[in-house]
């Protein structure tokens, strides 16, 4: 399992890492589009990651603050979360990010950023590669990705992830998070 000590402090490294990009993601302007797409796969992988590390390693913690948000909420966060592991699995080597994302108009009160671009609705994708349990799993993400990122926008997608997990991580029994769920 490791050293407890060290776990905690990657943990907050990457919490530190989420917080600090997701508040870069609305500075980033609309027209500096590999700068946008870079903030974008940045949030990507850290929420996931931060997600992903509370599960396998807090999960009591996790579980007892998902299971206080009101079952629509729950549903929510759920989705969400599922949706954006769905991104994370697809871009690489399979799909580019831009393939995810819709670099539209600014939205009345987005101001030309990339918190107003919306995640695109995507065709069901090829998973025959996989195994019929690994096909399974991944049509359960892009279901929560069409469910829950397609037609919203990065801003409104990554704002409910962050919320969630810093408040999961607030309830670990790590000490000294610095992390503050109403941020």
């Amino acid at each position: 399992m490791g050293d407890p000590a060290a776990g905690a402090a990657a943990l907050l490294w990457s919490i530190t890492a989420m917080s600090d990009t997701a508040e870069r993601l609305p500075r980033v302007r609309a027209w500096d589009r590999p700068r946008a797409f870079a903030v974008i796969g940045e949030m990507v992988w850290w929420v996931t990651i931060v997600d992903a590390t509370l599960v396998r390693h807090h999960q009591e913690a996790y579980d007892g603050v998902l299971a206080g948000q009101p079952p629509a909420q729950r549903r929510v966060i759920d989705g969400t979360l599922a949706g954006l592991r769905f991104v994370r699995n697809r871009i690489g080597d399979e799909a580019d990010l831009a393939g995810f994302i819709e670099p539209s108009p600014p939205r009345p009160g987005a101001g030309g950023r990339v918190t107003g671009w919306t995640w695109k609705a995507l065709p069901e994708p090829a998973l025959t590669s996989l195994t019929p349990r690994g096909q399974e799993w991944e049509m359960t993400r892009y279901r929560a990705y069409r469910a829950r990122l397609a037609g919203h926008t990065t801003g409104e997608v990554f704002g409910q992830a962050v919320a969630f997990l810093k408040l999961a991580a607030a309830s670990t029994s790590i000490t000294d998070t610095g992390v503050h769920a109403a941020s």
